[in-house]
């Protein structure tokens, strides 16, 4: 009897469990497509949005830097990253720069802010802020109202417009702001303006570089077009970051007309001894020199 009721158990626990593995696979079975296109969806919007904030990052806070290629790598489910090959224009001549490994999962999107900040080289005769993959010198900007910087406001014009036969890109601080208008006239037109300097984080310099970003963009063919595209950049831009900086730039400027906007810098490309008519000139506070390129005969400058 005891034999009989032993059986009889081991028989229900054996149909019970098999009943628990096959309800488990049917679950599973429904549950893995739902997971898969959640995940996926997931992924997605946030990979959507890293690529919407590194175009816009570029747009208002990369003097100079064009975007060549943004594609999405090691893409799964549950997040990947965004390569960013980027370059530069020295007048007509294009100059590798660093590229960009930002990552994302569900919730979170990670620029690669470690590419973005300057390295910094000092020794007891130089200092210069450098592209960290390529090692090019980077150009520096100097806010009006900060009044004193490690090493001083360096103006390097002499030496850059002293380079024979090769292109040139220069950052260019102003001792005032000035409008568009009044900045034309100021800058001679065998130089290109690519970049205008509008705003950047008034802080402490004077005891090292912050690495703090600048803020502007490419003036291209249609300033006053250009213009608008920056301020709406901008707020969409301080609408994910909360940048003290920029709100303060937009409260102060977002109903301006461009005619009457004032620029701190301006960022100028061409072959370096178009520089020298700039030398001496009592509008312009600092210049600091970024990449250079040799000038070789089957490549034409632009001006």
């Amino acid at each position: 009897m005891d034999t009989l009721l032993n059986d009889a158990l081991k028989k229900a626990r054996r149909k019970q469990l098999l009943k628990i593995i096959i309800t488990s696979i049917i679950v599973v079975v429904i549950l893995l497509p739902i997971l898969y296109k959640t995940g996926n969806y997931f992924a997605a919007k946030s990979s959507t949005r890293l690529h919407e904030q590194l175009f816009l990052h570029n747009a208002i806070a990369e003097p100079n830097i064009q975007i060549d290629s943004q594609v999405t790598s090691n893409s799964s489910m549950f997040g990947g990253n965004i390569i960013t090959n980027r370059s530069k224009n020295i007048n007509g001549y294009l100059i590798q720069w660093s590229t960009l490994t930002s990552s994302y999962d569900w919730l979170r999107i990670n620029i690669d802010y470690n590419e973005l900040t300057p390295g910094f080289y000092w020794s007891d005769t130089e200092f210069y802020e450098y592209d960290k993959q390529t090692k090019n010198k980077i150009a520096s900007f100097y806010h009006p109202s900060i009044k004193k910087f490690y090493n001083g406001i360096q103006n390097e014009l002499g030496e850059i417009s002293q380079m024979e036969n090769q292109v040139a890109e220069v950052a260019v601080s102003f001792n005032q702001p000035y409008t568009f208008q009044e900045i034309q006239t100021k800058i001679p037109n065998n130089l290109n303006i690519v970049w205008l300097y509008m705003t950047s984080p008034i802080i402490d310099e004077s005891n090292g570089p912050s690495g703090m970003p600048f803020y502007g963009f490419d003036p291209s063919d249609s300033p006053k077009e250009a213009y608008s595209s920056f301020i709406d950049a901008l707020k969409k831009y301080d609408a994910e970051t909360d940048n003290k900086t920029i709100h303060a730039f937009l409260n102060i400027n977002k109903k301006k007309p461009f005619n009457e906007v004032k620029i701190l810098g301006v960022m100028l490309t061409g072959q370096t001894k178009n520089f020298k008519s700039l030398e001496n000139q009592d509008f312009i506070r600092g210049a600091s020199v970024g990449s250079t390129a040799q000038i070789v005969p089957y490549i034409k400058p632009e001006k």
